[in-house]
């Protein structure tokens, strides 16, 4: 993986820190994680968004989802472990995880679901009023 300085963005511009900081964090969030669990992010329409999280194994009270300003953490913590079992092969992860992503301004959790280990997270983008578009008519 190439590491990109994003240095000289910061002294060329104003207002974007938040923005670069994601670029940052993209660039290292891979690495760290190693792509455990694996998801998907489905737009389901304009303003709707949904993240499917393949968490096969873990139970609904294993599973902790929080949204915090501009960022969703899901957490998976087993507690029932198998270390009595003896297994021949092990293809399937049980391992702890914790997965997060970062939500634009004016996105919002809006449900989640577990459904044949899949962990659905609806997300909806309601931009207030006074930010909305507006008509001007001419006089």
């Amino acid at each position: 993986m190439r590491n990109v300085d994003f240095a000289p963005l910061y002294r060329s511009s104003v207002g974007f820190d938040r923005l670069f900081d994601m670029l940052e964090n993209a660039s290292r969030g891979e690495q760290k994680s190693g792509g455990y669990p694996p998801y998907n992010i489905e737009t389901l329409d304009k303003d709707r968004y949904q993240i499917t999280i393949a968490v096969a194994g873990f139970a609904e009270d294993e599973l902790e989802i929080h949204s915090e300003s501009n960022k969703l953490v899901v957490r998976g913590e087993r507690k029932n472990k198998d270390d009595d079992k003896n297994y021949l092969y092990q293809g399937i992860a049980a391992r702890n995880f914790e997965r997060t992503f970062e939500l634009a301004d004016h996105v919002k959790v809006t449900g989640a679901s577990l459904k044949n280990g899949l962990l659905m997270i609806d997300l909806l983008r309601e931009i207030p009023e006074a930010m909305q578009p507006r008509k001007i008519s001419i006089n």
